[in-house]
């Protein structure tokens, strides 16, 4: 990550792009901003992004899809900026591979500490050990997940909670302690949120031919485990 990190605000509303620019810069960050899908492309090409605060209802092809298409190509960490505040909403948002998601209106210092937050967890996880587990290589110095010498493509919230497993393996982990390691306290938490992300993190895994999507099994009234032991 820069030392300045950037972060690109996708939002079709010039009021709220032009406040959260000038709020974000005064923040010590650098700003792209972008009004749709086709200029996010083009601030995404040609700069090196820590992360993506995407509005939903985008003119052309809309946030969701956006979202669904930076997640599948590992593209920087996403944060949903929408009107829409259903936990359907929230749900389909997180489940297209958003890493968090706020709700308009919204307080602009609870959006900073959402960014920060899910950039504390893109860069708090480097420990220089390649981590193996089952079919799994893991490589936390590049957060890059392989499995027979090839990528497996995650999200950044995708990633921490499998590296939350591959760090406590045989153990049983509660729903509190997997909220801490993959969103953070500072995160609008709801029921069954965890649930969601470790369901999508088996989909993901098995959609790639990994064992290790039913290697993690649910502990009734208790939380997760997975049920290999990892290799340094």
């Amino acid at each position: 990550m820069p030392d300045r990190p950037i972060v690109a605000v996708c939002e079709d509303d010039a009021d709220i792009r032009e406040l959260l620019a000038a709020y974000l810069a005064a923040q010590g960050f650098v700003v792209e901003t972008a009004t749709d899908a086709v200029a996010l492309d083009s601030v995404l090409a040609n700069t090196k992004v820590s992360l993506v605060v995407l509005d939903w209802m985008l003119p052309g092809e809309n946030g969701l899809s956006v979202c669904r298409r930076l997640s599948a190509g590992n593209g920087p960490p996403v944060i949903m900026l929408t009107a829409r505040d259903e936990d359907g909403d929230r749900v389909a948002g997180l489940d297209g591979g958003a890493d968090d998601y706020v709700s308009k209106p919204f307080n602009p210092r609870v959006l900073l500490s959402r960014i920060n937050a899910v950039l504390r967890r893109g860069g708090a996880q480097v420990d220089g050990d390649v981590l193996t587990v089952a079919d799994l290589t893991i490589d936390p110095d590049a957060r890059r997940v392989m499995l027979n010498e090839r990528d497996v493509a995650l999200t950044a919230s995708e990633y921490d909670l499998l590296l939350c497993f591959v760090r406590a393996p045989q153990r049983v982990l509660s729903r509190d302690q997997l909220l801490d390691a993959t969103r953070g306290r500072t995160a609008d938490m709801f029921d069954r949120t965890i649930d969601m992300q470790v369901s999508r993190l088996r989909r993901r895994l098995e959609e790639s031919g990994s064992e290790v999507a039913v290697l993690i099994r649910t502990v009734r009234n208790a939380g997760y485990i997975l049920a290999a032991s990892t290799r340094r």
